[in-house]
C-alpha cells in the first residue's frame, strides 16, 4: 500500500516553514584546543541537543549512531520533544554528503552501509529514521504530527546542524517510501541539499484514480505469466475452508494475533491472497514466473509458494506492529493503490478491505486528506529543480510515477527491474547519464564513466535502501 502529497498557499507555507526551530548560533561554533583527530567528534558534540550515542571506526570511516533532540511539534515547540535517531559514516569533511531518508525505521543496532549514492561520490552519509518509527516515537505519541511537513522539518534541522561540519555539497536519497521522503524534504525546504535522487518513488495524487496500477498488472510480463498469477489467486481463495485452518495454525505457532487489525484470520487470508501478485512483481523478476503452482497444485503447494512471496503472517496483529507509521500515514495522506481486482469477483468476501485502515488499530484509522499530494505532485511539475527519479519497469510501486518539471530534472526507467531498481540497472547510455548529472550536482571532478558503478574494494557493504518485510 502507498502514501502521496500536498498544496498549500504560498502564505500557509510560509508560516508553516517559519515555524520551524532554529538551531542555536552556538551550534555554528566549534571548540577550541582540540587536536585534529578529535575535531569532528567535537563539533558534533557541539551542536545542541545532539547525542553521540556510540562511534566505530571501519577502514577509511569513522561511524556514529547518534540522537537528535527534536520538537514533537515543530509549529509549536513548546510541545515536547523527542529524540530522533540517525547515523553518520564520516569519509571527509569536504566530501558530500548524503542525506539518505529511509522513511521508515533504522536498524535496531544499526551498522555502516553505502547507499548508491554515496558510493558513486564516495562521499559522507547520514541516515535518519522516520519519527514514530522504532524509538523515534514522542511519549505520549500524538499522532496527529506524524505528516510529511512534520518529518521534512526534523530533515531540515538534521542539515542545518550538519551543515556546521561538512562544506561539501548535499545530496539527498532514499527508495520507496523513503524516496517519497525524500521529495517531500525538498518540496518544503528546497535550499537544504543540491539534489535528490529518488528511487522507485511512488506518486498519487488523486487517490481513487489509481488506473495505472491495474493497467500495469494487464500487461506486465507475458499472458502465460499473468494468467498462472491470477489462477493460483483464485485457488487459494477457491480452497479458502482449507487454507485457512492452515494460516491459524501457523499463527498459533509463532504467537501470532489478529484480533487488533484485521480481526480475523479469514479477513487476514484474505488480504494476503489479494497481495501476492504484487508482492511477486515487486520482489521477483519474469524468470520467477515458472515457479508459480499450477491450478492442480495441492493445498500444501499453493498455500507454501503464497507463504514465500506475501507472507501469511505478515498481516498479523504483531507483523504490523512496526510498519504503523506507514500505514497511519498512508491512510491519512500519502494515499494507497486501489485496485479492482475484477478476475476475483465472486471469490472475495470484503469489500473494500485493500486499504489501509484495514490494518491499523482503530484508534488509528482516519480519513483520507487529499490536498498534500495534490501540492507535491503540483511542484514537482511546476516548480521542483534538480531532481532525478528512478523506477523499474516491472515494479508496480512505479506505476505512478513523478513527473519531473524541465529544471535540469530527470526520469529513468531501469529495464526489467523490479522495486530495487538503481542507477546500475538503467540502460548504458541513462546510467552515464544519471552518474554525470549526481556527479555534477555533488560537485565531484569527473571520472571516466565504466568505472562509476563498480564497487569499490571497502569494509562498507553496499545498502539498497529497501525495508525488508519481516524487520527484525
Amino acid at each position: 500500500m502507498i502514501v502521496r502529497s500536498r498544496v498549500l498557499p504560498a502564505l500557509i507555507l510560509s508560516l508553516l516553514t517559519a515555524g520551524s526551530v532554529a538551531l542555536p548560533a552556538s551550534a555554528q561554533t566549534q571548540p577550541a584546543a582540540v587536536t585534529a583527530e578529535d575535531t569532528l567528534l567535537a563539533r558534533l558534540k557541539a551542536i545542541p541537543g545532539l547525542s553521540v550515542v556510540s562511534e566505530t571506526q571501519p577502514t577509511g570511516y569513522r561511524f556514529f549512531n547518534l540522537s537528535l533532540t527534536q520538537p514533537v511539534d515543530h509549529r509549536d515547540p513548546r510541545r515536547g520533544t523527542y529524540q530522533q535517531r540517525l547515523t553518520l559514516l564520516h569519509r571527509s569533511d569536504d566530501a558530500p554528503v548524503v542525506l539518505f531518508t529511509g522513511g521508515y525505521g533504522l536498524a535496531v543496532n544499526p551498522t555502516a552501509s553505502r547507499t548508491e549514492p554515496t558510493r558513486l561520490l564516495d562521499g559522507n552519509q547520514v541516515s535518519v529514521e522516520h519519527r514514530f518509527f522504532r524509538s523515534s516515537r514522542p511519549d505520549p505519541a500524538n499522532w496527529s504530527k506524524l505528516d510529511i511537513w512534520q518529518e521534512a522539518s526534523d530533515e531540515h534541522r538534521i542539515v542545518q546542524a550538519l551543515k556546521t561540519v561538512y562544506s561539501g555539497k548535499w545530496i539527498q536519497t532514499g527508495a520507496s517510501k523513503g524516496g517519497m521522503t525524500s521529495v517531500y524534504h525538498r518540496r518544503f525546504y528546497p535550499g537544504d541539499v543540491d539534489g535528490v535522487v529518488a528511487y522507485v518513488a511512488p506518486n498519487d495524487p488523486v487517490n481513487p484514480s489509481d488506473g495505472a496500477y491495474d493497467t500495469f498488472f494487464a500487461n506486465v510480463g507475458d499472458a502465460a505469466c499473468r494468467t498462472s498469477l491470477e489462477n493460483v489467486q483464485k485457488e487459494a481463495l477457491k480452497r479458502r475452508k482449507r487454507l485457512v485452518p492452515k494460516l491459524e495454525v501457523d499463527a498459533a505457532l509463532n504467537n501470532q494475533t489478529f484480533t487488533r487489525t484485521l480481526g480475523t484470520a479469514d479477513r487476514s487470508f484474505e488480504m494476503t491472497v489479494l497481495d501476492t501478485v504484487w508482492a511477486f512483481w515487486q520482489y521477483s523478476s519474469a524468470a520467477d514466473c515458472a515457479t508459480v503452482p499450477p491450478a492442480t497444485a495441492s493445498d500444501d503447494e499453493i498455500y507454501d509458494w503464497i507463504d514465500a512471496v506475501a507472507g501469511f503472517l505478515f498481516y498479523t496483529d504483531q507483523g504490523m506492529e512496526y510498519y504503523a507509521p506507514y500505514y497511519y500515514q498512508a491512510a491519512n495522506q500519502l494515499g494507497w493503490p486501489e485496485l479492482k481486482f475484477k478476475h476475483l469477483r465472486g471469490l472475495t468476501r470484503y469489500p473494500g478491505l485493500y486499504q489501509p485502515n484495514s490494518v491499523l488499530p482503530a484508534e488509528l484509522r482516519s480519513a483520507h486528506r487529499p490536498l498534500p499530494m495534490l501540492d507535491v505532485d503540483h511542484w514537482v511539475r511546476r516548480q521542483s529543480s534538480t531532481m532525478m527519479f528512478v523506477y523499474g519497469a516491472n515494479d508496480p510501486w512505479s506505476a505512478e510515477r513523478f513527473t519531473p518539471s524541465r529544471k535540469d530534472s530527470h526520469l529513468y526507467v531501469a529495464p526489467g527491474a523490479n522495486h530495487g531498481a538503481n542507477i546500475a540497472g538503467l540502460a548504458e547510455t541513462d546510467r552515464q547519464a544519471a552518474t554525470a548529472t549526481l556527479r555534477r550536482w555533488a560537485g565531484v571532478a569527473d571520472v571516466p564513466p565504466t568505472a562509476r558503478n563498480t564497487p569499490s574494494p571497502s569494509s562498507i557493504p553496499d545498502d539498497d535502501m529497501l525495508p525488508v518485510r519481516r524487520p527484525s
